[in-house]
């Protein structure tokens, strides 16, 4: 059997600069029925254990340190036993959430991790956080882009440790070299395709932010 992708919602709230608004996070889980991955942790933990309920869980990946996507991970990574990974660049936006426990590991661009016969690559994607990280799950044609990438253009840049060049040369140089079928699943809403989105990259720098 072949690596799956799950995909699991929570809703819940982001804070950051002062502000707080409602938001709905993509989950990812990838692996088979003995062994798992899970892409962030939002919101809900409980709903998070109940989806992996019985497999070994191998890695929390964080694809940044945002609070809606952290909010979670220490309950998650306590309730299934694995560690958690983070970029270096996102630790000052983690110690904000956490400033008392630090992440198990450190995410480097390039880093590989094995999952049910599969294997996930990160690509270090700078722009809407210094840390922000895309994983490739090239067997099954498939990016995870967290909130670098979404249907219609690139993460929000409008708040603290974020940059819009930075995050349209991440796009650029990191993403839309991929195959044009591969599958871009992101942190909010829907899925879309690199082929989809790759067009409309001028459009979004004439946009801007």
């Amino acid at each position: 059997m072949s690596a799956r992708v799950e995909h699991l919602v929570t809703s819940g709230t982001f804070s950051l600069d002062g502000g707080t608004w409602d938001v709905d996070n993509n989950v990812w889980i990838v692996g088979d029925d003995d062994e798992c991955v899970i892409i962030d942790a939002p919101h809900d933990a409980d709903a998070i254990v109940a989806q992996v309920v019985g497999r070994t869980v191998r890695a929390i990946l964080l694809t940044h340190a945002h609070d809606d996507h952290i909010r979670v991970v220490r309950e998650l990574a306590d309730a299934v036993q694995a560690p958690i990974h983070l970029h270096e660049a996102d630790r000052e936006l983690w110690d904000m959430v956490f400033p008392d426990r630090e992440p198990h590991h450190r995410i480097s661009d390039g880093d590989s991790f094995p999952v049910a016969g599969a294997s996930l690559t990160a690509l270090h994607t700078p722009g809407h956080s210094p840390g922000s990280v895309c994983f490739l799950l090239e067997e099954e044609g498939t990016v995870f882009t967290g909130d670098t990438l979404f249907q219609g253009g690139p993460g929000a840049t409008g708040r603290s440790y974020s940059d819009f060049p930075t995050i349209i040369e991440s796009i650029r140089t990191r993403l839309l070299t991929l195959p044009p079928e591969t599958v871009a699943r992101p942190g909010h809403g829907d899925s879309t395709s690199i082929g989809e989105e790759a067009p409309h990259l001028e459009e979004w720098i004439q946009r801007g932010h």
